[in-house]
């Protein structure tokens, strides 16, 4: 451990989390949610969406943008769809409040949508996803942001990071799940690239001029760049009409119009959709064995699930602690 960094004990990532929501105007409901979601970044070693996210989260509280005492309010839309009002929260009580509701629509219908507006997104996919497929569904998430990608061909930021998650269960062990930008990088990573000094990799953004660069301040002032290309810019676009026009909320430019730039996210919306294999799978003596292409995925020398590198470093970070830089500890320690 270096002299910028402590090392602090797995649960202490809770306590000094909900006493800085707390301080920041939370009740202890929403302080509690949001707490879960950062404690669980933690312990899977993401730490862009750990710790991290503390100071934004406090700020958007203290500037009043966010509702530190939500209360979600839920209403059937539709037979197979469940209305999620945020009531002008952080995501994770929207979650909290919806999450056996709309599984039991999922079992009722066998596929659902739940529609979660009015909220403030500041945490990774994975989290939700999980806990649904953690019931036996099958999972898919995905919200929008504020312009920071460049679509295609362009060198303005228009679209969000715009992220899209995945979760499929199994009958033994962890979930097979995955989380990630339609960015190149997500932007968390790309900040804590900024604080540490680092460089980022080719293809990740360019300078305001539009040129490529690998210094993480120059792409956070000017604008990242989409995976793939096109069909990363395809998704992305994808990303911003399914949890923006689809739900009647904000698309990425929208938000950032409205928002007050506290260094908090922006006011916007969630698609989740849900499955019940129970109920999609056909009653046949053979064929749709998941567990037949894990396997043979992991017959191949190199190659590993999606998510099992988190799952895999649960254990380290249980024994050995969660690292963070001093100046983070002096922002979040009241």
């Amino acid at each position: 451990m270096s002299a910028d960094t402590v090392t602090i004990k797995l649960d202490d990532v809770k306590t000094l989390a909900k006493a800085a929501l707390l301080n920041a105007g939370c009740d202890n409901a929403n302080a509690d949610a949001i707490t879960q979601v950062v404690w669980m970044a933690e312990r899977d070693g993401c730490s862009s969406h750990g710790l991290f996210r503390i100071p934004g989260y406090c700020k958007s509280l203290n500037s009043g943008k966010v509702n530190g005492a939500a209360r979600p309010m839920l209403d059937r839309a539709a037979p197979s769809v469940l209305w999620v009002d945020g009531d002008g929260g952080y995501a994770p009580i929207a979650h909290k409040t919806m999450l056996e509701d709309f599984a039991e629509l999922v079992r009722a219908q066998g596929v659902a949508l739940a529609a979660i507006t009015n909220t403030f997104h500041f945490a990774a996919l994975w989290p939700e996803v999980e806990m649904l497929s953690s019931r036996g569904l099958v999972a898919m998430a995905c919200t929008s942001y504020k312009p920071t990608v460049a679509p295609h061909g362009g060198r303005k930021p228009l679209y969000g990071t715009n992220p899209f998650a995945f979760s499929w269960p199994r009958p033994d062990g962890d979930p097979v799940t995955f989380d990630q930008a339609s960015a190149t990088m997500a932007r968390g990573d790309i900040q804590i690239h900024q604080r540490d000094g680092k460089k980022v990799g080719d293809g990740v953004g360019v300078d305001s001029d539009g040129n490529p660069t690998n210094d993480p301040e120059k792409i956070l002032e000017g604008a990242q760049l989409a995976f793939g290309g096109h069909k990363g810019s395809s998704i992305a676009m994808m990303v911003e009409l399914l949890a923006g026009p689809l739900l009647g909320e904000n698309l990425s430019l929208e938000a950032a119009e409205t928002d007050l730039n506290d260094g908090g996210p922006a006011r916007g919306g969630e698609f989740i959709l849900a499955f019940d294999p129970a109920k999609t799978r056909q009653k046949t003596e053979s064929g749709g064995n998941a567990e037949r292409l894990f396997a043979a995925m992991l017959e191949q020398e190199g190659v590993r699930l999606p998510g099992q590198g988190r799952v895999t470093r649960r254990a380290e970070v249980a024994e050995k602690g969660v690292v963070v830089p001093r100046s983070l500890m002096e922002q979040i320690e009241i």
